[in-house]
Parts: structure tokens; sequence; C-alpha cells
């Protein structure tokens, strides 16, 4: 079972307003992500602009997985 400890729900119209927010999401998931040094983000899309980024134990430290539904 994945823990999730900290996530960001992303929700756009714009794809390049998508890709600012995965960007900024992500980048403050690694902050995050460094303090315990053991989770990584899994970026998941549930359907057209709404996706979630997250903390995975799931994913090794330093690594971005996507994941879609």
């Amino acid at each position: 079972m994945t823990t999730i400890t900290q996530s960001i729900e992303i929700q756009v119209d714009n794809r390049h307003v998508l890709d600012e927010r995965l960007n900024e999401a992500e980048q403050g998931l690694q902050q995050l992500a460094m303090i315990t040094g053991t989770h990584g983000i899994l970026l998941t899309r549930h359907r057209p602009g709404h996706y979630t980024a997250a903390l995975s134990d799931q994913v090794p430290f330093g690594m971005t997985q996507e994941l879609v539904h």
C-alpha cells in the first residue's frame, strides 16, 4: 500500500498552465522530500486537466514517476 505524506491537487484547463503548476508542485515536493530522504514524487493523472502530485514511499527517493488512471 502506498503511503502519501504530502499531496497537491492540480486542476487546469490550459496546457501551458498545467506545465507551470506541475513544475511548481514537483519543486515544492522535492524540498519536502529532502527532509526525510525516503520518498519520491508520484504524479497521477486522474483525467485531462486533473492531477495529483504527492510524496510516495513507493517511489525511490530522488525520482519522479507518472501514473495515469
